[in-house]
């Protein structure tokens, strides 16, 4: 059996993606010029990979069930039982939700609970796919905006006094009730930031038409104001200002004050476990989750909104992720820090030497710049099995028994997606 095979991938057509950043990645034409918003490698059913098998073309999920403890290894048999984890490319041309996802727990329940009440997997008001949960990293491949956690309540109160300062000249109006309402949230140290968090989320989800339709008027028009009067926070009046042409109307068009905006440069990335409110702003990066498509929505979407179930599963506490970056100088292969069980993403870089692929499998790896050639030799005098990925093309790479090894020769850069760190080998 070989150990390295090419995958044909699932594209994923969302309003928020764009028509040319995966085309342009992959090298692949988009004729019909829908927005391209994700490319999808793994095995998850809603949009699983195919082997590259001339003639026949098998599912990867087939594939690994047919031989299991060949592809995968006994350690992830045991673990998992199946391939846990989902790499994509990821287009954001346009902010995709202010989402969070859940645990295990809360997704296993949520799952059985939509079953139970009729949903189909393809109903626009399920929010859970699957009975898993979705922690994720996103490792951006050109500069990219995401915002990110809870800000400090006290961070929150200021900028909202800021914000609001025109609103709450104009008693009796929807605008200034509403602000009213969100600072009496947040308080002067009257609530736990637990507590504080969570009213102000549900508050600002409540709130009125009036208020809301307001909201985005009031946005655009304070713009220049703010940028004039706090130049330090332009970054926040600015992206207010855009979500507020966006989604007009939605009571999301103030995350940025109250979520982190986070910038990453290429090569940089953010890791975020289950149930951090976020939302990615801009920008192409590669995204790696454990293989789960559920998400809990709360605002700048067309989509399925369910701001209850939102709420019960977040996590509202202040958190800002730490943005992970490979030290210099930069090594042949670096894999980001997290303590996710179930994946782990790695960047491997060639310049024309061979090196070696720092996973021992299952993996999937993807090319972003250049071409890799991957040599598997098994310490025997038969051929080296070899493959050549070019940029936008990726590969399933089996469990690398003992006494195999996997190089890769050639000037690129590509990401691998492998398993995380087991309780047991901590």
């Amino acid at each position: 059996m070989r150990h390295i095979i090419k995958l044909i991938n699932q594209i994923k057509t969302y309003d928020w993606g764009s028509p040319h950043w995966i085309p342009h990645l992959i090298g692949r034409k988009n004729s019909s010029g829908e927005p391209w918003a994700e490319l999808w490698m793994g095995v998850h059913p809603q949009g699983p990979s195919a082997l590259d098998i001339p003639g026949e073309q098998p599912l990867l999920s087939d594939f690994i069930n047919n031989y299991s403890e060949l592809c995968l290894g006994e350690r992830v048999m045991r673990e998992f039982g199946a391939l846990p984890f989902l790499l994509k490319f990821l287009a954001a041309a346009k902010p995709l939700s202010v989402q969070a996802h859940p645990n295990l727990a809360q997704a296993q329940a949520g799952f059985e609970r939509e079953n139970k009440a009729g949903l189909s997997l393809q109903d626009p008001a399920r929010s859970y796919k699957d009975p898993n949960h979705k922690p994720e990293i996103l490792c951006a491949l050109s500069p990219f905006r995401a915002m990110c956690g809870f800000r400090e309540p006290d961070v929150m109160r200021t900028l909202l006094e800021t914000f609001s300062q025109a609103a709450m000249t104009q008693p009796g109006t929807a605008l200034n009730a509403g602000f009213a309402r969100l600072g009496k949230a947040l308080g002067t140290g009257d609530h736990a930031q637990e507590d504080a968090l969570r009213l102000f989320l549900t508050i600002l989800f409540d709130l009125p038409g009036e208020f809301r339709r307001e909201l985005s008027a009031y946005a655009l028009e304070q713009e220049p104001v703010l940028k004039k009067m706090v130049p330090g926070h332009t970054e926040i009046w600015q992206t207010a200002a855009y979500f507020a042409r966006l989604y007009p109307g939605d009571p999301a068009v103030i995350a940025p004050l109250y979520l982190n905006l986070i910038n990453l440069e290429p090569g940089e990335a953010i890791y975020l476990p289950a149930g951090i409110l976020h939302a990615y702003v801009e920008g192409l990066g590669v995204e790696l989750m454990a293989n789960s498509d559920n998400v809990l929505r709360g605002g700048l979407t067309s989509k399925h909104v369910d701001v209850e179930e939102l709420v019960r599963i977040l996590e509202f506490r202040p958190f800002s992720p730490a943005v992970l970056r490979p030290f210099n100088p930069i090594p042949p292969a670096f894999t980001y820090p997290t303590d996710c069980r179930e994946f782990s993403l790695s960047a491997i870089w060639g310049k024309g030497e061979t090196v070696p692929f720092p996973i021992s499998g299952p993996a999937i790896a993807v090319v972003t710049e250049g071409r890799a050639v991957f040599s598997c030799r098994d310490g025997s005098n038969r051929p080296a099995e070899t493959l050549t990925l070019e940029q936008g093309e990726s590969a399933f790479i089996t469990f690398l028994e003992e006494g195999v090894s996997l190089t890769c020769s050639g000037s690129f850069t590509l990401y691998a997606a492998g398993i995380g760190v087991s309780p047991s080998a901590a």
